[in-house]
């Protein structure tokens, strides 16, 4: 079983940044993909970006690549999204999400562990 708790969410001007942790609790959670998701109200979640066990390969949906940067840090069981330049379209709850990789991995379901989300609101 793993647990995650997301952090770092907050209002921000747009063009400015924020960077969201992952912090995970339990075992074998260095075995895991994490990824992060977000929602906006009355849409269904929508892949942000993933980052494989080893924290060596990274993927990115086309609308966040180039502003946002996913990470790792196994030894601290944490995962981080550093968000820049960020825009009003940006503003969501997001999630980050664990588990096995798969090819799949812009599918929520390929995901088992779910944090409960940290709210980012981005003013024009």
């Amino acid at each position: 079983q793993v647990q995650l708790v997301e952090s770092g969410g907050g209002l921000v001007q747009a063009g400015g940044n924020l960077r969201l942790s992952c912090v995970a609790s339990g075992r074998f959670f260095t075995s895991y993909a994490v990824a992060w998701f977000r929602r906006i109200p009355g849409k269904e979640r929508e892949f942000v970006a993933a980052v494989r066990r080893s924290g060596e390969s990274t993927f990115y949906a086309e609308s966040v690549r180039g502003r946002f940067t996913i990470s790792r840090e196994n030894d601290k069981n944490t995962v981080f999204l550093q968000m820049t330049d960020l825009k009003p379209e940006d503003t969501a709850v997001y999630y980050c999400a664990a588990g096995a990789w798969s090819l799949h991995y812009t599918y929520p379901r390929g995901y088992n562990y779910w944090g409960q989300g940290t709210q980012v609101t981005v003013s024009s």
